[in-house]
């Protein structure tokens, strides 16, 4: 196989992650649009219908832009930056916490005030994140089956940022970026042993965390038993299921969904799949775990293929970002999960998130073309190596 048809084939690969992102990025414009165009007017102050379109359909420009700087900035180059990016995501989440300078919404301060727009650090800091358990477990190589090595370093840094995502509060940004860094552990040829303790201690905390407080252990109950809780916590699952039950086979149509309208909280950050599986049904549903699962079936290809340990284990490190959340997403809005704030990556409305999405598949794209041979076939390199045997002439 020549050198060229390597290029042509790797360039191929490149424009599927580059078209499923495409789309997923285009349904979330359309369906934030249709989740958000009756909340803007009902508002206290009165909003045009198109305003979160316009801030969403803004962030997905800048998006863009980020999207073409990490495809043209070499990744490599993140191995020296780990540590400053780090320190600078830490920076800004220790920010977050100022008076005057955090903005909260909610009952939580998670973002950070800049003019017109806001930022939030907790997305750049699962980026930085990413990269220093990248970075730090390459180098380390086979030292990383060592406990005092390979998983107090990493986990102590991992567990501070989790920290600082709780103090916001952000519990669900915390358990996922734990979950993320025990996946990339895992990779980078962690003892099994040491993880299964570490999950045992996760979910005593998380036991802990839910039973300390009545108002979580309803949330819990709510989910097991939602026909006990019709108008209180189980109150948004119940209008989620009943999104998706009308929703039929190909749905009600673009915009005339029912439950958007006040019945569904949030209906365009939380529970916006719960709207599209309404207005497109099934299809519409299918089509969107498919360009999902596009993504992380190739981007888990271009972490099997790179030659490099820190190539590969950013990549998987990326996808796990986008997947997880649209994994946990799809299963809180089915009630195969319990209610928690994720939003879904691409789609749901969040100008830092779909910013930072977008640059992630742009390192991934990098990635791939740095290393045609990456999504190269197995077969059709095998046979490359078997002819450049010798023997086998």
């Amino acid at each position: 196989m020549s050198i060229r048809s390597i290029g042509q084939r790797a360039a191929g690969h490149d424009r599927v992650i580059v078209i499923a992102t495409l789309f997923l990025v285009t349904i979330g414009l359309a369906m934030v649009y249709n989740a958000s165009s009756a909340i803007g007017p009902a508002k206290r102050h009165p909003l045009p219908e198109t305003y979160f379109l316009e801030r969403q359909a803004l962030s997905a420009l800048l998006g863009v832009f980020a999207f073409l700087a990490a495809r043209y900035f070499p990744y490599r180059y993140y191995e020296k930056l780990a540590y400053p990016m780090l320190l600078v995501a830490f920076i800004f989440l220790g920010l977050v916490m100022v008076p005057g300078i955090g903005r909260e919404a909610g009952g939580a301060t998670r973002w950070l005030n800049l003019g017109p727009f806001s930022f939030q650090p907790s997305e750049l800091g699962k980026f930085c994140l990413i990269i220093y358990l990248a970075y730090s477990m390459a180098k380390k190589g086979k030292s990383m089956a060592v406990f005092w090595i390979g998983v107090l370093p990493h986990v102590f840094m991992a567990g501070a940022m989790a920290f600082m995502f709780m103090v916001q509060p952000d519990y669900g940004s915390a358990v996922l970026l734990c979950g993320i860094s025990g996946l990339m552990l895992f990779m980078g040829g962690v003892r099994v042993r040491y993880l299964i303790l570490l999950g045992l201690i996760g979910v005593a905390l998380v036991l802990i965390y839910l039973f300390s407080e009545e108002y979580r252990m309803v949330r819990v109950y709510a989910f097991l038993w939602p026909d006990r809780y019709p108008s209180g916590s189980a109150y948004q699952i119940k209008h989620s299921l009943f999104a998706f039950g009308s929703g039929g086979l190909w749905g009600s149509g673009l915009g005339a969904g029912i439950q958007k309208l006040f019945y569904l909280p949030e209906p365009h950050t939380d529970f916006i799949f719960s709207v599209l599986g309404e207005e497109t049904g099934l299809a519409g549903v299918l089509t969107v775990v498919l360009l999902y699962s596009l993504l992380a079936w190739r981007g888990f290809a271009v972490a099997r293929g790179v030659p490099d340990a820190f190539g590969a284990y950013l990549a998987a490190g990326l996808v796990l970002c986008i997947i997880i959340p649209a994994v946990t997403n799809i299963g809180v809005t089915m009630r195969l999960l319990p209610t928690k704030g994720l939003s879904l990556p691409f789609i749901s409305y969040g100008g830092t998130s779909l910013v930072m999405n977008l640059m992630s598949a742009g390192v991934l794209c990098n990635i791939a073309a740095t290393n045609a041979q990456a999504l190269a076939p197995r077969r059709n390199v095998k046979v490359t190596r078997k002819e450049q045997c010798p023997g086998n002439a």
